[in-house]
């Protein structure tokens, strides 16, 4: 069991520090030491209220391992401790030595001349690279305090009374037999300790915990462990994280949880479990169960949202689309204090508001807010469909990048690149209506621009990919090309190579799509499959005809949510 607790710079000095073999030297540059320096002097103490402690500057967390009584082999963190110890050596040099304060030892497997070096950082010697980093790092202490002092605001002891006992190391005492697996983990690819990892290692070791029962602490962090990885599990279906976050994360999702509940403005990146460890700074079973609890029911909740298809969709919608910035906190606290029909209203509200200045007749390809009104279209088709149990997936949409696509095609012959020009025209020819007015005129212009490669010529393509565009945009009028009812989502895998294509080969696209079993939104596909067009449909075109009947189904989705003109 991993053991875990904070401790001030101060009380390190009954420790040795064994660094094995495996370490490297110290090679901490002067930039990272004058960080640690200027981060420890803008650092102030505050009162805790309803405690009689202080905040604290927290150092990263070193990883060690006992060896026998306060000596401990340095798995992972010994560059910081090596950098501690200088400055401390040097606000020791402001007393006479009868009166300096005993420092912790660091002793190196294999170089064991740096102990006796460290004794005196400040004499310049040139024997190893350890020495000339250790003794770089003096220099660049010894330059920051002299500085210092020439500022007349500057308190020294203000500072040294900072460092020694509001300066706290997140000390991880390790079990595990291996000390250089653990190493290797923290250390290829720089790994570091996670807040999920601390603040596990806080509620699992009995340690940690005053108790007059051993046995019945231990079956209750059984328990927790068990719960713990229940949790984790649960959190590991992308459909649940990615309705909850759009972070990408492989490890530890049940830290989203801890940093929820974590009320600290703090940016330290530790400040998380630091918020843990001080509520559970009284170390007692009673104090555990209660945090345990909170987290639960943090998980209990998201999971009935998960579970209920109304939630689901729309606090999905809320959260992907970042509507008015609404956290997850926030809503998480509206449903703690609301009925769920009040709850469902407030979800609805919060969507209203955020659309209460967009009219529908000025959404257009350029608009801001177009791509979430098609979200929410889609969303709210699915809902309305009594029959329909499927779920949106917000996996599938965070995951890829997604486009407002034009259903049928604007002329940008800019968006066929040279080398698709071919592909493009080869695509194209066999949708191209014979019995059109100048159909069979354009699929012979077609042939011979293939046959001559004539499409290689910039001037004479651009002629031919307009005339073919305006061909199968025959049926639509040229202002209602960049309107909504010309728009949907597509992904961009599904978009790539030339966007332009036009409509047919966009169709065929989408239905290849949705025969492999790739995800194809409900209203992507119902207009591309012509699911608003009267019987029977001209599938190579999209028409006006298409496009109104489109225009009153988005009418008829979204008015309860966006203000639509008569």
């Amino acid at each position: 069991m991993n053991n875990i607790e904070l401790k001030t710079v101060n009380e390190l000095s009954k420790y040795l520090f064994f660094v094995p073999a495996y370490q490297r030297g110290y090679r901490w540059t002067n930039l990272e030491v004058l960080d640690l320096l200027n981060d420890i002097d803008e650092f102030e103490p505050r009162e805790i209220k309803g405690s009689d402690e202080k905040t604290w500057y927290c150092l990263q967390p070193i990883v060690i391992k006992k060896r026998a009584e306060n000596e401990f082999e340095v798995i992972d963190g010994q560059q910081r401790l090596t950098t501690t110890y200088l400055i401390l050596y040097y606000l020791n040099q402001d007393f006479v030595e009868s009166r300096r304060d005993k420092l912790f030892s660091i002793d190196y497997e294999t170089r064991k001349q740096s102990k006796e070096y460290l004794l005196n950082p400040e004499e310049e010697n040139d024997d190893n690279i350890d020495f000339y980093y250790i003794h770089k790092a003096y220099n660049t202490i010894d330059e920051w305090f002299r500085k210092k002092e020439e500022s007349t605001n500057f308190d020294k002891n203000n500072y040294r009374s900072k460092f020694k006992f509001y300066t706290k190391v997140i000390w991880y005492e390790t079990s595990e037999d291996d000390p250089i697996k653990v190493f290797t983990r923290l250390n290829i690819g720089k790994i570091s300790l996670t807040n999920a990892e601390l603040i596990k290692a806080l509620f699992l070791n009995s340690s940690n915990f005053q108790t007059d029962n051993e046995k019945r602490m231990h079956l209750r962090q059984l328990e927790i462990a068990n719960e713990w990885d229940n949790i984790e599990n649960a959190l590991q279906n992308d459909k649940l994280w990615y309705f909850l976050s759009k972070q990408k994360k492989e490890d530890n999702r049940i830290e989203l949880i801890f940093n929820l509940m974590n009320t600290s403005e703090s940016s330290d990146p530790y400040s998380t479990f630091r918020f843990f460890n001080s509520k559970l700074s009284r170390r007692t079973e009673e104090d555990m169960d209660k945090n345990w609890e909170e987290i639960q029911a943090y998980f209990q909740r998201f999971n009935e949202w998960f579970n209920n298809r109304e939630l689901y969709h729309k606090i999905g919608f809320i959260l992907t689309s970042e509507i008015k910035n609404v956290s997850l906190k926030e809503l998480y606290t509206a449903s703690s204090k609301l009925k769920k029909k009040e709850f469902i209203n407030y979800l609805d509200n919060l969507i209203r508001d955020f659309y209460k200045k967009v009219s529908f007749s000025q959404l257009d390809y350029e608009d801001k807010h177009t791509r979430s009104v098609l979200l929410l279209y889609n969303i709210l088709t699915m809902l309305q469909n009594e029959c329909d149990s499927s779920y949106f997936p917000f996996d599938e949409y965070k995951l890829k990048n997604w486009n407002i696509e034009h259903i049928a095609s604007r002329k940008d012959s800019s968006t066929v690149p040279q080398q698709n020009r071919e592909d493009w025209l080869n695509d194209v020819i066999c949708y191209i209506d014979k019995s059109s007015i100048n159909g069979e005129k354009l699929i012979e212009r077609v042939n011979v621009c293939l046959n001559k490669k004539l499409f290689l010529n910039y001037e004479k393509f651009v002629q031919l990919y307009d005339d073919v565009t305006d061909h199968f945009n025959e049926y639509l009028s040229d202002r209602d090309i960049n309107g909504l009812s010309n728009l949907t989502l597509l992904d961009e895998s599904t978009n790539k190579g030339y966007k332009n294509a036009v409509f047919p080969l966009k169709r065929k696209k989408i239905i290849d799509l949705d025969k492999s079993g790739g995800f194809v939104p409900i209203c992507t596909k119902n207009t591309f499959l012509k699911y608003f067009s009267d019987y029977p449909p001209k599938v190579s075109f999209w028409t006006d005809d298409d496009r109104e009947k489109y225009e009153e189904d988005l009418i008829r989705v979204l008015s309860n949510y966006l203000e639509v003109e008569d």
